[in-house]
């Protein structure tokens, strides 16, 4: 079997190209790739190359296909694992492999035949030991390429904890009916926890969502209303702190009392904002510092008065395990939640490698990769615009349009049918 993969070679040294897979053995899964969203992650490895920490150091000579959040359909299955898969099985994968002694071993990192830029891969047989290779019963392949970062979300709501005064048993999870503040949540990642807020098992009583760009808030806003919040007992507020006299202040009165917060989130990494969620907890508050930052010094004032005697305290999550990306999987297949409030972008597997390495300059949210057409990577914004021109944008366009200018189902099946193909 034949494939089309992007891969590494070195430092930004990305290549798309045709090559033979092997033949694959009795414990392993050919599998077709129809989709894969670009991770921020992607981008590191691209540009460390061999230095990456998932990166074998012999890339240049053994490359490795890149991309971790794919989705596709199994084609052929090996001997082992026949009782409990089968061909045409739609599936996701959970990349973090969690080898003892190959702890950094994941698939769109370490593996020449897997990885989510490819039109066909072979799936190894120590993802399917781990039990890494998930079903995926729902209708649309972009929703299960952003099960991953779907599953961070869910596995940042589960690292917060509480507890009870006298004891010391950890309540994991948000607060049931508390207040909780995403700060900096107007991007991707945070709409995804707005969704999982109003729609999960289990949700806040008062859900502020900040920003200082007015028009993703009033984008936000127009995904997930308050009236909509409302209906499921939750009450919502967005909020620009840029025109705030006294951002704090102002937030705090949005609680009961303006006792503050029992779960503030905080998406950009960023020591003024850290500092600001500092501020808004409340008695026995946990603050979850989720957006990684770059520099290995980065550091934020803390009031350790408010440790002691209020119970403030952090943590920090930026990954999801195996049960995380189920209830992903699950929540989506169930359209619990949608996960198309993440994608800004949508592209050919021929915009992948410049995407990636341009990634961080590109601004908006997912950018989401279709591997078996043609296609420049582009903003749904601009689709109007490119639909002057071009019939495919204009249908996709109008697609968006009916989905509140969200991706969906509708507009992954028109462009999978009408855009140019690629094949390999």
């Amino acid at each position: 079997m034949q494939t089309l993969a992007l891969r590494l070679y070195g430092e930004n040294d990305l290549r798309l190209e045709r090559f033979d897979l092997p033949q694959p053995n009795d414990d392993e899964i050919l599998a077709e790739i129809v989709s894969n969203s670009i991770c921020m992650s992607d981008h590191k490895a691209a540009a460390q190359g061999g230095k990456h920490k998932r990166v074998p150091d012999d890339c240049a000579t053994n490359p490795i296909i890149l991309g971790h959040e794919f989705c596709g359909r199994l084609m052929q299955v090996g001997r082992k694992w026949r009782d409990q898969f089968k061909p045409g099985q739609k599936f996701a994968i959970q990349p973090a492999l969690s080898m003892p002694g190959r702890e950094h071993l994941a698939p769109g990192y370490s593996y020449p035949h897997i990885g989510g830029h490819a039109t066909h891969v072979i799936i190894p047989a120590e993802v399917m030991e781990r039990g890494c290779l998930l079903p995926y019963n729902g209708d649309a392949f972009f929703k299960a390429s952003l099960a991953e970062p779907v599953s961070c979300i869910i596995g940042a709501f589960k690292s917060n904890y509480h507890y009870q005064a006298g004891t010391y048993v950890h309540e994991m999870n948000i607060r049931p009916g508390g207040a909780m503040a995403v700060l900096a949540g107007a991007g991707p990642m945070g709409l995804s926890s707005v969704d999982l807020a109003l729609h999960g098992a289990i949700r806040p009583g008062v859900l502020v969502v900040t920003d200082i760009d007015q028009g993703r808030l009033d984008r936000a806003a127009s995904i997930f209303t308050p009236a909509e919040a409302a209906g499921l007992g939750v009450a919502l507020h967005y909020v620009n702190t840029a025109a705030a006299a006294d951002p704090v202040a102002e937030l705090r009165a949005l609680t009961a009392g303006g006792k503050g917060y029992d779960d503030v989130f905080v998406f950009a990494p960023v020591a003024p904002l850290v500092e600001q969620a500092s501020a808004l907890l409340g008695l026995n508050g946990c603050l979850n510092f989720f957006a990684g930052p770059t520099k290995t010094d980065f550091s934020a004032r803390m009031n350790f008065y408010d440790v002691h005697y209020m119970g403030h305290h952090v943590v920090g999550s930026s990954g999801g395990n195996m049960e995380d990306l189920q209830d992903a999987l699950r929540l989506m297949g169930d359209d619990k939640i949608n996960p198309a409030v993440m994608v800004t972008h949508v592209g050919g597997i021929d915009a992948a490698a410049d995407t990636t390495i341009r990634l961080p300059s590109i601004p908006g949210g997912k950018k989401l990769v279709y591997t078996h057409i043609a296609l420049p990577m582009t903003a749904i914004a601009d689709f109007a615009a490119q639909g002057q021109t071009d019939p495919l944008f204009a249908r996709l366009d109008e697609i968006c349009v009916r989905h509140n200018g969200l991706w969906s189902f509708e507009a992954e099946q028109h462009l999978l049918a009408h855009a140019k193909p690629l094949a390999g």
